[in-house]
């Protein structure tokens, strides 16, 4: 029987919606059977609405990617188009940075507050908020306000589940990547969360009026299970918090499944099939089945388990993972892999963005800076510094994300910024640049970086990008800018130790680049300047942003401030073509990619 004593007998998949006769006067019937009030109609007037509520949404952003894919190039030129973009852009790249925490676009938070206002609205707007009842006469034992918070929690759950998977029909229909999405499932998750709490208090509240609360935690299955479902829920939400998922990510991942699916097998039997109630797990389980099926047939199937990474750790700081594939990928996507010699690790999968590009034979490489921290890159490089070139087997989950195919190419300059390991991603930048730019495109990348081991290893990598393309001449319009931000004093004496001195100008630029660390001819092919000091983002932006009639496509991978600076430039730039300011260009587009 297992859980079958929780559910009402026999098990259905719908229960009776017939409310049976009312014996209460007509006055009173009416007000029972208000619309907004009337309980066995309660799931359509909640719940469903809820789903129209997040189907809107969806259509909506479904409408704008596939405008974006069929307007014609022509048409993106004219300023009825790119005005409003930018207008949208603003709203996607605008935001502030609080201590050392960035928030949400103004748009996300535009867009939230829709759903806060429909919450509210809904929650709040109808009365009364609990049944008049008394000692002699009932209208209903289930609060008004407690039975509609509790189906729009219910409508919520879908859009939760399928939101947190990496594939699902929410990226495929909108464009949108699954990492940029994940705000949504977070911010689903405590709207989830704090309308369980109004359905479960006004529940206490009312039995506590009436003298019953202990009878009913001792003898009603359904409280047990309720309170299970709401302890593993307030459990998933709070450990999702950032600062206490990043503080103990390993320890949060291992648990969030296991707590999930707690938290839908109790909520589950809790529901006990009441009118539609079973419809929204039955629809939650086919989509999230559907989307890890197949993400698990790409995994095992697609790429199979053939795959070895191969660890070189290129500094104290830097490890390079080096896979042989025959996979395709696109510039700037993110993988997931799973190392399958790291202990615990080897349950969980770890996202990291690829430094190559697929070659024309086939034979690909797919390459990862991988900056330490703890937990699995730790581990790693610890792995990879007693057995240099060890390779470890590997499962591969991906590509994700990244910048759409020929995007760069679109726009008449690009800004590349990499901050710590997300130099790597400049790489695979560089290198389609140099495969498929035309003369008349201008690039610039720079670099950040604190390790004063990137410089050795990034300019190898130049040097090997030389190789593979038989590039023999200066790249047209390509140039990188390395900036080491430690300090001058180490920074002497790493050139000291090479044997050769640094020649810094006033402008912090190393007029030199060591000939033991990357060949005149590479340097010059790519434009390689080495710079002291943090590079000015904001202005670097607003400069290439400042001839007229000109389209910039930026893209940006570091630090948190990173990203935020060259956003608000970014919002800034948007804020001057609306304003048709002179000196402006065309359009801006930006990306942002979140893993190194």
């Amino acid at each position: 029987m297992g859980m079958l004593p929780f559910l009402d007998q026999p098990v259905l998949l719908h229960s009776d919606r017939d409310p049976g006769e009312c014996t209460m006067t007509p006055e009173q019937c009416a007000y029972k059977q208000q619309y907004w009030v009337f309980w066995y109609q309660a799931d359509h007037r909640y719940a469903l609405p809820t789903v129209a509520f997040f189907l809107v949404a969806i259509i909506l952003f479904s409408i704008a990617h596939v405008t974006a894919s069929i307007t014609p190039r022509s048409t993106k030129k004219s300023p009825i188009w790119w005005r409003p973009l930018a207008f949208l852009r603003f709203l996607s790249y605008k935001s502030w940075r609080i201590g050392g925490w960035n928030s949400q676009s103004l748009g996300v938070f535009l867009l939230g507050a829709a759903g806060l206002v429909f919450f509210l609205a809904m929650t709040l707007g109808p009365h009364p908020y609990y049944w008049p009842n008394t000692k002699e006469l009932s209208y209903g034992g289930s609060p008004p306000i407690a039975t509609r918070a509790g189906f729009m929690a219910l409508a919520c759950m879908p859009f939760l589940i399928i939101l947190g998977a990496k594939t699902n029909p929410i990226t495929l229909f909108t464009g949108i990547s699954h990492e940029k999405l994940f705000i949504w499932h977070n911010w689903i998750a405590w709207a989830m969360f704090v309308l369980a709490l109004v359905h479960t208090f006004p529940f206490i509240v009312y039995h506590v009026w009436l003298g019953d609360i202990k009878e009913q935690w001792t003898s009603g299955g359904v409280w047990v299970t309720g309170v299970v479902a709401l302890i593993a829920q307030a459990w998933l939400t709070f450990m999702s918090i950032p600062w206490i998922r990043n503080r103990y990510y390993e320890f949060f991942k291992a648990t969030h499944f296991f707590m999930a699916m707690v938290f839908v097998i109790f909520f589950f039997i809790h529901c006990d099939f009441r009118m539609s109630s079973w419809d929204y797990f039955i629809a939650t389980a086919v989509l999230y089945t559907l989307s890890w099926l197949y993400a698990q047939c790409r995994t095992w199937f697609e790429h199979g388990t053939r795959h070895k990474a191969r660890l070189v750790p290129e500094s104290d700081e830097t490890l390079k993972v080096t896979i042989d594939t025959r996979m395709e990928w696109g510039p700037g996507q993110h993988i997931f892999l799973r190392f399958l010699t790291c202990g615990m690790h080897s349950l969980t999968s770890h996202p990291f963005t690829i430094c190559s590009v697929p070659q024309k034979d086939g034979k690909n490489q797919l390459v990862f800076y991988i900056k330490q921290h703890g937990g699995v890159t730790g581990r790693l490089m610890s792995m990879a510094k007693k057995n240099p070139e060890m390779q470890v087997p590997v499962l591969l989950d991906g590509p994700y994300g990244g910048i759409p195919a020929g995007r760069l190419q679109e726009f008449d300059k690009s800004l590349v910024i990499g901050g710590g390991a997300g130099a790597g991603l400049t790489l695979s930048m560089i290198e389609d640049f140099v495969r498929f730019s035309s003369s008349d495109k201008e690039m610039k990348v720079i670099v950040a970086t604190r390790d004063p081991g990137m410089r050795a290893w990034y300019l190898q990598a130049l040097e090997d990008l030389t190789t593979r393309q038989s590039q023999q001449k200066p790249v047209a319009g390509l140039s990188v800018h390395i900036h080491e931000t430690f300090s001058t004093q180490l920074t002497q004496s790493i050139a000291d130790s090479d044997g050769k001195e640094a020649d810094v100008g006033e402008s912090g630029k190393m007029q030199n680049v060591h000939s033991n660390e990357c060949s005149p001819l590479t340097s010059e092919m790519f434009g390689v300047q080495l710079l002291t000091g943090r590079p000015d983002l904001p202005n670097a932006t607003r400069q290439l942003a400042s001839q007229e009639e000109t389209s910039v496509g930026v893209i940006v991978c570091g630090p948190s401030s990173m990203t935020h600076d060259v956003g608000t430039a970014s919002s800034e730039v948007q804020s001057h073509i609306l304003a048709k300011k002179p000196g402006s260009a065309r359009e801006l587009w930006l990306h942002r990619e979140n893993f190194s």
